[in-house]
């Protein structure tokens, strides 16, 4: 039986404020991997290009304000 199995049927035994709690934590540590990606990204110059594109359109009046 693989790893993630084994969590699968751990989880299945898990009462509802168990689950809620996991599920919580999941979301968290998602949301927490996701910022780090974004700040590595943004480190190394991934996103520079949607900079780049944003000061355009502003310098060429094509911003809306909301």
């Amino acid at each position: 039986m693989s790893t993630v199995k084994q969590i699968e049927a751990e989880i299945l035994k898990l009462s509802p404020q168990e689950l809620s709690q996991l599920v919580d934590w999941v979301l968290d540590l998602d949301e927490q991997r996701w910022d780090e990606q974004i700040e590595q990204d943004i480190a190394v110059g991934k996103l520079d290009f949607l900079a780049h594109e944003a000061l355009a359109e502003f310098e060429a009046g094509n911003c809306r304000t909301l």
